[in-house]
């Protein structure tokens, strides 16, 4: 059951890796999607953030392979699967459906992102670091500001918010995310360094544009390196 588990995953990895070669690119919701036109929003990090992605998807299909076939049986890597499965399944089809719907997109990256951290939250990081919780901290961190930066480019887009505000909203509830999961797996500092990541971006996009987002966007960073810090001592 657990070798099947294992093969299971490694095909949606796979899917989700070949992904981006079979689907146009994503370079962001269509502003045409909505009623307000914000191009670009606050809330999206700078573009050369999205280079994480190859370093994603290479690490998450790694751990696939050696799962099944050095730790097809092993019920620490088990434990990881089925959510894990889960958001790589979904990112299989998000590229497809976010290039359609904004809303549907916005619904199916925090599934991705629920599977994907809870995947962390069950990774063991006494066992093979670099292989078991490793990837799946990468993945759940930038899928955390994923999430956030889709919901906030929706509430801005359909006017809920300001863009502004929508920003800080969605950068205030991406830390307080970051800062609950990271503060659960104290030795595996790559999903908070990941969201830090993510906020660099924002600070990069919004440099002379949009202050209070950009201090907003540097106040998570310092927040964020505190924890890492603090929960590790």
């Amino acid at each position: 059951m657990m070798k099947s588990n294992a093969l299971i995953l490694l095909l949606a990895t796979f899917a989700f890796g070949v992904a981006p070669f079979v689907t146009p690119p994503f370079t962001g919701y269509d502003p045409a999607l909505f009623p307000i036109r914000i191009d670009p929003p606050s809330i999206q990090p700078a573009g050369y953030a999205f280079a994480i992605w190859s370093v994603i998807y290479l690490w998450l299909i790694a751990h696939a392979v050696f799962g099944l076939w050095k730790r097809g049986e092993d019920p620490a890597w088990n434990a990881v699967r089925l959510p894990l499965t889960v958001a790589v399944g979904m990112g299989a089809v998000w590229l497809w459906i976010a290039g359609h719907s904004a809303i549907w997109g916005t619904i199916t990256i925090w599934i991705m992102a629920g599977g994907a951290i809870l995947a962390f939250l069950r990774a063991d990081t006494g066992v093979d670091r670099c292989m078991l919780s490793g990837p799946t901290a990468i993945f759940a961190g930038w899928l955390s500001a994923a999430s956030a930066v889709s919901t906030g480019v929706f509430i801005a887009g359909y006017g809920w918010l300001g863009d502004t505000g929508a920003a800080i909203v969605m950068l205030a509830l991406v830390l307080g995310l970051a800062i609950a999961v990271q503060w659960q797996k104290p030795r595996m500092p790559v999903y908070g360094l990941t969201v830090i990541w993510a906020l660099v971006g924002v600070i990069v996009a919004n440099a002379g544009l949009n202050i209070p987002v950009a201090l907003a966007a540097g106040a998570g960073i310092t927040l964020m390196a505190l924890t890492l810090v603090a929960r590790r001592a």
